[in-house]
């Protein structure tokens, strides 16, 4: 457990020293790198939900550990965290994935005609040019 709140102190310290959208990019890749804290992600999308509830969706890791990947998500600023009582609600901030989606947009050309330029390239390269015969016409 101690190894947790050492890498939970450590994402908390990049947040709060890092200053560059670059840098601020780094902690957001690192936190969606790992499954699990994605499928947190996802069930926090579109409503709040309870610590408790999350954990229960997890039957394999411990509680802990699901509070430590929740820690590591709220580091990163990619949840907001709202107390109710003795509970805990998580909600998804779906504006702190911008900075990643226009990475991956930059690297990844997104529009027909290009995804359509590898492709015809290829059909070009492999295929015989067609001769052409008409009736009547001796070989």
């Amino acid at each position: 457990m101690k190894w947790a709140v050492r890498i939970c102190k450590k994402y908390l310290t990049e947040v709060r020293s890092r200053s560059s959208i670059a840098q601020g990019l780094d902690v957001v890749l690192r936190a969606l790198s790992d499954p699990i804290r994605r499928q947190i992600l996802v069930s926090v999308r579109d409503h709040e939900i309870a610590a408790g509830a999350i954990a229960r969706r997890f039957a394999d890791i411990s509680r802990p550990a699901v509070s430590q990947h929740l820690r590591v998500l709220e580091a990163a600023e990619l949840v907001t965290v709202r107390a109710e009582g003795n509970r805990r609600l998580y909600l998804a901030r779906p504006e702190r994935l911008a900075a990643a989606r226009d990475f991956i947009e930059t690297m990844w050309c997104g529009s027909p005609q290009c995804l359509q330029r590898p492709g015809e390239a290829h059909e070009r390269a492999t295929m015989q040019p067609k001769q052409s015969t008409s009736v009547g016409e001796d070989r």
